[in-house]
């Protein structure tokens, strides 16, 4: 008897029923569990409650509005007024519309306080020290802060560091809850942080994110914590708040291409802020230490070039006359690796650390030199107000010897005068005639001095002629070298 295949629906139909009676699993269910692989734990589950931090450190955080005195007539001031200050200190283009319109309102004769901009601030002791950005108290003549339960107080400013953006001011209160300030080093990316301020006015407003980044680079003496919390003019300084209630930042600036929040903020990290409002409350301002030497990062090519190996430290570019670092015996070309026990892993770090040392302290560093370390001995100075610096001059230029070695990297060299030494503050070197082919691709020109070559140093032509009869001009060769008032490291990297 000739069997008729069964149509697909059929077959189909044969199939499940098998499957779920329990015949022919072997070939219809999944493979057996322990096949599979373990799924990993959830590491993140559910989002956060903020009431309790708001509940905390709500009553902390006050508003702080601004006032100019003016006479005679006056543009309209309030959060527009704030918000365009905000955008010109960052440099963002002002949004359409954003600009004050229409006719300016005559006023009388006599002075009158006009708003001027709101931001945001928090109490830092009971008794009515209030901390907040050096930039939301600059140029106001009067300041207004209101606390959460609506008091309102005039307040003075105690002290502000532009350098660090961090400002006191005081009212005279009593009984108020201050913040806790909390550990920027346990501080973690990816976590949980919120903010309370008055964006464009608005009191009290709450918003929160993660931490995205740390020590971030935007500023000389602060590496910044930048986050993704919601900050828009007016919540400059207010307090950046981790989940356990305490202050681990003042807000302080945006990234921004439009004016308005973009997903990248930064906020200056507490414990740089404390010190500097320390200072403020104690005497007023802020001193800093200071060596005298302008410095650079240190590059892996010349890193390895020199013998360092990893690249680290701070490169000297250049050292003032007469300066802490010139009576120490620091030179252009040193590598500053270690300040006061401190290391300095990044050019970055030897500012702030001289800068937290105390004028007058005496210090030591641990330099590299030569392919060797040596340790000098330092007395900090008080850092002044920057002034602008001189323009270098470059040495005059003069008919050259070229040496056969210095030739074939493309250099043609000649000693350098009496008259350029005393120039120069230097007791010898050679200088650059021209450069040509692997010297100019170094980054070589004429005027440069060579002070050094292969971590030898080279005070003359002959001395420099020697060294690179004995060096490997196969290899990259590294060179000091003196332009102007600078000192750099080059990398002479002749063609195969």
């Amino acid at each position: 008897m000739n069997q008729r295949p069964l149509p697909h629906r059929a077959l189909y139909s044969l199939l499940a029923i098998a499957f779920w009676a329990g015949s022919g699993v072997a070939l219809l269910s999944p493979a057996p569990a322990s096949a599979q692989p373990a799924s990993a734990p959830l590491l993140v589950q559910g989002l956060p409650d903020f009431t309790p931090l708001v509940d905390l450190v709500g009553p902390s955080v006050v508003n702080i509005r601004t006032l100019s005195r003016a006479s005679g007539p006056s543009a309209s001031g309030g959060p527009d007024e704030q918000m365009l200050e905000f955008f010109r200190r960052f440099g963002i283009p002002v949004p359409p519309g954003m600009t004050p319109r229409g006719p300016r309102q005559e006023r009388g004769p006599s002075e009158e306080a006009v708003p001027r901009g709101v931001g945001s601030g928090f109490v830092i002791s009971t008794d009515g020290f209030i901390m907040t950005n050096a930039h939301v108290i600059e140029g106001a003549d009067e300041l207004l802060v209101t606390l959460h339960d609506k008091r309102e107080f005039k307040a003075r400013v105690v002290g502000s560091d532009r350098r660090t953006d961090v400002a006191v001011v005081k009212i005279e209160a009593a009984g108020l809850t201050a913040v806790r300030f909390g550990d920027v080093n346990r501080l973690r990316v990816g976590e949980w942080v919120m903010a309370i301020g008055s964006p464009f006015g608005l009191e009290n407003t709450v918003t929160a994110g993660i931490v995205s980044a740390k020590q971030r680079e935007t500023g000389d003496f602060l590496p910044f914590i930048q986050t993704d919390v919601a900050i828009n003019p007016g919540n400059s300084g207010g307090p950046l708040i981790n989940m356990r209630g305490e202050v681990v930042g003042i807000n302080s600036q945006i990234y921004s291409r439009s004016g308005g929040f973009q997903g990248i903020s930064f906020a200056i990290p507490i414990d740089e802020a404390a010190r500097v409002s320390e200072q403020l409350r104690t005497v007023g301002r802020v001193t800093r230490g200071r060596i005298g030497v302008r410095i650079d990062q240190v590059g892996k090519d010349v890193a390895e070039s020199i013998g360092l190996g990893r690249p680290r430290g701070a490169l000297v570019r250049t050292v003032e006359p007469d300066s802490p670092a010139a009576k120490a015996g620091l030179e252009p070309g040193d590598i500053i690796l270690r300040f006061n026990g401190q290391d300095v892993e990044r050019s970055v770090d030897l500012p702030r650390i001289v800068a937290n040392t105390a004028p007058g302290t005496r210090s030591t560093m641990t330099v590299f030199r030569r392919g060797g370390q040596r340790d000098l001995a330092v007395v900090v100075a008080e850092l002044e107000p920057e002034r602008p610096q001189p323009t270098a001059q470059a040495p005059q230029t003069a008919p050259g010897a070229s040496s056969g070695p210095a030739q074939a990297l493309g250099l043609s060299l000649a000693d350098l005068t009496a008259a350029q030494k005393r120039e120069l503050g230097v007791q010898g070197g050679v200088r650059v005639v021209t450069a040509e082919g692997a010297a100019a691709r170094a980054g070589l020109r004429e005027g440069d001095v060579i002070m050094a070559v292969a971590n030898t140093e080279t005070p003359t032509l002959r001395e420099l002629d020697a060294v690179l009869a004995r060096t490997d001009l196969s290899r990259p060769v590294s060179v000091l070298v003196r332009r102007g008032e600078w000192a750099q490291f080059l990398v002479i990297r002749p063609q195969r």
